[in-house]
């Protein structure tokens, strides 16, 4: 599923495309797979173009990235939100680069310059994206620039939560725990993940849960986690591809973040990315920060976008 927006009055930046990666498109959304609302690969391109990875963790930030860029594209990657959720069937993040890409051929926007903005689970396909740009693949994208948010790109400072850890190990008790999963369970799980000020409410939650149950994506949420063990097995591959490029990298960072804590993540990140600059946000805001800290998120993507 993919949402796009072309903007009838453009600012400075009118000329430009903007891509959203984050998995989930609904109203509101996030980026993981389990507790998620499924979403925010966010899956959130710029003529230069802005992309993302999902529409709905998205939606806090879309009115001021189309009034930054002319085109702003946010996809739901397979198995989330409103896109087909095939099962049984081995999710990769290499399968959902490889969509990313055809969906810019199929837009034609294999030949503009691309600002990747990407949350969680899309931090992690934005990485096997600039490995292939990186590649100079042909037919990949060429990528202008990336900005990252709270996404779990060095498997050892990321803590999956108990129920990721049991479901990504495939056992017997996968297909077990996914059917158990209900609007409870979900709700229980997902909101301690954003900060004790900025909270989804429960009917924001109730939208979140749709999203999952759309076309039983419930029961995918084990497969889906396999990028998990996939981060690890391919972690030169894609944490090199972060460290070796010469693009403009930005980092947006929740630091009460308890899936990418504080401040062992920032640590590790600014030592392997030197060159990269960081946006530190308030200390309550956690996991979600497009959601839980619009304005602040957008400042600093825009300040950012800026300084290039």
């Amino acid at each position: 599923w993919c949402a796009e927006i072309v903007s009838a009055g453009c600012g400075s930046g009118g000329s430009r495309w903007g891509c959203w990666l984050c998995p989930c498109l609904r109203r509101t959304c996030t980026s993981h797979p389990l507790s998620f609302p499924l979403p925010f690969t966010h899956g959130n391109l710029q003529a230069s173009s802005s992309l993302t990875r999902d529409c709905a963790s998205s939606t806090k930030i879309w009115e001021g990235l189309t009034l930054r860029f002319h085109r702003v594209i946010a996809l739901d990657f397979l198995g989330f939100g409103f896109s087909d959720k095939p099962r049984p069937h081995h999710y990769s993040i290499f399968e959902q680069a490889s969509i990313v890409e055809a969906l810019l051929r199929h837009l034609g926007l294999q030949n503009r310059r691309i600002n990747l903005l990407s949350h969680d689970y899309g931090d992690i396909v934005a990485q096997e994206l600039l490995y292939r740009y990186k590649q100079n693949r042909s037919g990949r994208l060429t990528i202008k620039s990336l900005c990252l948010s709270n996404g779990g790109i060095f498997p050892e400072t990321h803590r999956p939560l108990l129920l990721q850890k049991l479901l990504k190990d495939g056992g017997v008790l996968s297909p077990i725990l996914t059917r158990l999963m209900n609007f409870f369970v979900f709700s229980r799980g997902l909101t301690p993940v954003f900060g004790p000020y900025t909270r989804p409410s429960e009917s924001e939650l109730w939208d979140m849960w749709a999203g999952i149950r759309n076309n039983d994506g419930n029961l995918v949420i084990d497969s889906l986690l396999q990028y998990i063990n996939q981060r690890k097995k391919f972690r030169r591959r894609w944490v090199g591809a972060l460290a070796s490029v010469t693009i403009p990298i930005h980092f947006i960072y929740g630091p009460l973040d308890p899936v990418n804590p504080y401040p062992e993540f920032l640590e590790l990140y600014r030592k392997t990315l030197p060159r990269s600059t960081v946006s530190i946000l308030d200390d309550h805001i956690s996991h979600y920060p497009q959601l839980e800290d619009p304005m602040g998120f957008l400042n600093a993507y825009m300040g950012f976008i800026n300084s290039f």
